[in-house]
């Protein structure tokens, strides 16, 4: 069968905006698009299957075709039931990539279209926050034995992965691309602090200037959420775990409290943790009427809903992506794209240009994990430092800048005691 035959899409009848999508970010992915002409000459992929698990839009799509130019054959499918768009999904299908996919499938459909990517048996998966790894090393071991290794893109599923290795039931190596200095340092902290504001302004066409945004979390994304809060006028109020990131979050201008505290004032909350329960019960109890609660971590777990529909006594929808909730007492609070990635839930995910540096990690991640599976053995690895500095090296020439090089002499001075 062909991939026409073979996917499981809403409608291949929207391919054709899906190809401008896809077509607007070719025009805008400078460094992906040299590593796509070095896969063409090379076909480091040539007779493997490859299964990606991303957030499906536009420009994971792209990164599909860079894999399939590579000489695989390339199956994909959604990462979070709200992410993916269906028209790129057509595309990808007329283009001759297997899609297992749809915009907001249940639960159950939802875990039936990853497994159904997985048993087209690939020897390499692209994973994000874990979903894929997590099916092969339970119900689905019988695909175990093929698979040479993968990366994964997000610090959920980096998480997750660790803990596999720490129990000694990783099966096979996985590059941890997150932990890559081109990714966290512009993916997570200006891609994530970018589109997390493009969500939330575009779905609730509210002023954020002057109100009191609450960032639960102080990593890279929790950065970048934070900066751009404050550019847009923002009180920002930051609650943390970690008292380093707690002292560089004050030193960085922001306020820093509890959350018990930081639930009396705020207007906005975005939780970027990765851990569950950032926002329960207790803190319900406290806060003001009207608050908007969104997340930007990967699962819809940050926010906790049981809690906040037990306290409530009606739920509607009132606008597209947002659920108001009322407590018994008047008080009404809304949640984004039901506690998911608001970012790519309620808008279009990370800018081109952002993740035309993620999706080149995690092309030549993959290359890597290809080439040295054996030599890696099971476990997780980083990315490797010429990669990562590869990449950033093709960022700089595509923006036509250049950087100075070591001289002999001064090579040697950094490399002797004696010399000062």
């Amino acid at each position: 069968m062909n991939a026409k035959e073979k996917s499981i899409i809403t409608d291949i009848s929207l391919a054709p905006e899906g190809h401008l999508k896809i077509d607007w970010v070719d025009a805008h992915m400078p460094v992906l698009n040299r590593i796509k002409e070095q896969f063409a000459k090379e076909q480091p992929f040539k007779g493997l299957k490859v299964a990606i698990s991303l957030h499906l839009e536009a420009k994971t799509a792209y990164l599909a075709k860079v894999v399939k130019a590579g000489g695989a054959e390339v199956t994909i499918t959604g990462s979070n039931p709200l992410s993916t768009q269906d028209d790129v999904c057509a595309a990808l299908v007329e283009d001759g990539i297997t899609v297992f996919a749809k915009y907001n499938p249940s639960p159950e459909e939802y875990k039936a279209l990853l497994i159904k990517a997985l048993e087209t048996e690939p020897d390499l998966v692209i994973d994000d926050g874990g979903d894929l790894v997590t099916i092969l090393h339970t119900e689905r071991r019988d695909l175990l034995a093929k698979v040479r290794g993968g990366a994964e893109e997000t610090t959920t599923g980096i998480l997750r992965l660790k803990a596999l290795e720490k129990e000694g039931k990783l099966e096979f190596p996985m590059v941890a691309v997150n932990d890559a200095f081109c990714k966290y340092l512009f993916d997570n902290r200006y891609g994530t602090g970018q589109s997390v504001w493009d969500g939330i302004n575009r779905t609730t066409n509210l002023v954020v200037a002057g109100k009191t945004v609450v960032v639960a979390g102080y990593g890279w994304c929790g950065k970048g959420v934070a900066m751009r809060a404050k550019g847009l006028g923002a009180n920002v109020v930051v609650t943390e775990i970690n008292a380093i990131k707690a002292v560089e979050a004050y030193m960085d201008g922001f306020a820093v409290m509890p959350m018990l505290e930081a639930a009396k004032i705020g207007d906005f909350f975005v939780t970027v943790t990765g851990n569950r329960d950032v926002i329960r019960g207790e803190h319900y109890k406290v806060m003001k009427d009207g608050a908007i609660l969104s997340n930007a971590g990967h699962f819809d777990v940050e926010v906790n809903k049981p809690e906040l529909d037990a306290l409530s006594v009606s739920k509607r929808t009132v606008r597209r992506n947002i659920e108001e909730y009322q407590l018994k007492d008047g008080r009404k609070f809304y949640i984004l794209a039901e506690g998911r990635l608001v970012n790519l839930a309620a808008g279009d995910g990370h800018p081109a240009e952002i993740m035309d540096m993620t999706f080149a990690l995690q092309a030549m991640s993959l290359k890597y994990v290809n080439d040295q599976y054996k030599a890696i053995g099971k476990k997780v690895v980083n990315v490797p430092f010429e990669l990562d500095e590869q990449v950033a090296r093709y960022k700089l020439e595509s923006l036509g800048m250049g950087i100075d090089r070591l001289t002999e002499e001064q090579i040697s001075y950094l490399d002797s005691w004696t010399e000062h």
